[in-house]
């Protein structure tokens, strides 16, 4: 019998939004609800054309670059705030003046876009006054910025900014490269061929010029790139990672035959990093939650490497140390680790430039749960390494309570735990990246090894 049924469409993708819409009811979502843009484009995607999603992303993450910017020139032209339901009215504004000053559309075409996109917001009683806004901001452009850019402006929140003055002398520094968009890097798997090789590949393939870094396997790309316009990036050549977030599997040093934790290993880039440099370590890549461990299994299939992916709690070795032991001996017995990458949770606030929601999503009340989550973790994967062991402690952050002073204080308490010497121009404790323009992004570093007592 002949199915005559039709085939079903995909709703989201049969009635596309329209992408100014989509990038106000983002922001939204991100300055009220909450909720982090890496969380939402992934939503998005099945709701807008394809070929919006750039624009999409350059909107959404552009406004949170420079938000005050955009909310003084908001304060200057709307008489009353626009609060409750019409706040994503507020949000389409963001999305209009972002575009006028930031972007190559067309003036009179940006504005009519936005203006339109009321309709599937729901909010077309207010055309006139989005459209009147946007219109007396062209006007009036050269004296409203006058007024808004009379003084230097971070772009960041005012307790981190007090946090960085109290802790760095070069705090413009880190405020101004934060403001930047993020270079892209890429890490060329040894395993395929060098970096050397691969820039020369880069160059006569693609054109995409490359430059080279003091860690052995980083490139960064001179112009980001899709990584479908990237030379056998399917087949595990290379993958897209920070070059200082590179340094953790360098620092960490695996051998063949050990066995190795990755402690909140998700998305998998520093899993995958650990397998290239050693392809013969049993490696337990470990995070809390199962939702982010796909993409650890996708990395690792791209790869063609292989780990034992557990989702468990790192401050409760006792959940899943069983699963590992069963896994790698073959049954229920203590086991204990040559070595640990302890990526602890951290505020993220050496990945702004890449995140710039975070900037708006971090709360100074959240620094102190997270250093106290850090000091749980620390304590509790220490006892599962090994005498002579490794242990190194990492973090995407510039904030010293998390880093030096969470070290310093880990030393003082156990007498067996000693903090060995990295490659760099040797701080007091650890080592701390600080964000560049055309460099890194801001990470830490401390290696410790557990001494025999």
């Amino acid at each position: 019998m002949t199915d005559t049924k039709k085939p079903t469409k995909n709703t989201a993708l049969s009635h596309p939004m329209e992408v100014r819409a989509a990038a106000a009811q983002m922001m939204l979502q991100v300055l009220d609800q909450g909720k982090s843009l890496s969380a939402l484009m992934p939503e998005k995607q099945g709701q807008v054309k394809a070929q919006d999603l750039p624009l999409l992303q350059e909107i959404c993450f552009g406004i949170c670059r420079v938000l005050p910017r955009l909310e003084w020139i908001i304060r200057l032209l709307v008489d009353k705030p626009l609060k409750g339901k019409t706040r994503i009215v507020h949000c389409l504004l963001l999305v209009g003046l972002y575009q006028l000053l930031y972007t190559r559309i067309p003036p009179h075409a940006a504005i009519n876009e936005v203006v339109n996109a009321t309709k599937a917001l729901k909010s077309e009683g207010f055309r006139g006054l989005i459209n009147g806004v946007l219109r007396r901001f062209l006007r009036e452009q050269d004296n409203l910025l006058a007024v808004v850019d009379k003084h230097w402006q971070t772009y960041h929140p005012e307790w981190f900014v007090n946090k960085l003055k109290k802790a760095y002398p070069n705090w413009r520094d880190i405020i101004e490269a934060n403001n930047q968009k993020p270079p892209m890097w890429i890490r060329v798997n040894a395993q395929h061929c060098s970096a050397q090789d691969y820039r020369q590949q880069l160059l006569t393939e693609t054109d995409l010029t490359s430059f080279t870094d003091d860690n052995p396997y980083a490139l960064r790309l001179a112009n980001p790139t899709a990584v479908q316009n990237l030379p056998h990036f399917a087949e595990g050549w290379l993958t897209v990672q920070d070059v200082h977030a590179q340094w953790s599997a360098l620092l960490l040093g695996g051998q063949n035959g050990e066995l190795i934790l990755d402690a909140c290993a998700a998305p998998g880039g520093k899993t995958t990093h650990i397998l290239e440099l050693a392809p013969q370590a049993k490696v337990v890549a470990l995070d809390v939650e199962q939702s982010r461990l796909k993409r650890v299994e996708e990395n690792l299939a791209r790869l063609h490497q292989k780990a034992l992916v557990i989702c468990g709690d790192a401050s409760q070795p006792k959940q899943w140390l069983p699963t590992v032991a069963k896994a790698i001996i073959g049954k229920q017995s203590a086991v204990q680790f040559d070595r640990i990458l302890l990526d602890a949770p951290c505020s993220a606030t050496g990945v702004i430039r890449r995140h710039p929601d975070i900037k708006w999503l971090r709360q100074e009340s959240d620094i102190a749960p997270l250093v106290q989550l850090q000091q749980q973790i620390l304590t509790a994967l220490w006892a599962t390494l090994k005498p002579n062991g490794v242990l190194l402690y990492a973090t995407c952050s510039v904030l010293p309570e998390e880093n030096a002073q969470q070290i310093a204080r880990f030393l003082a308490e156990n007498n067996n735990a000693k903090l060995e010497d990295l490659p760099f121009e040797q701080q007091n404790i650890g080592i701390q990246f600080f964000p560049s323009e055309q460099g890194g992004d801001g990470f830490y570093y401390a290696k410790l090894r557990k001494i025999a007592l």
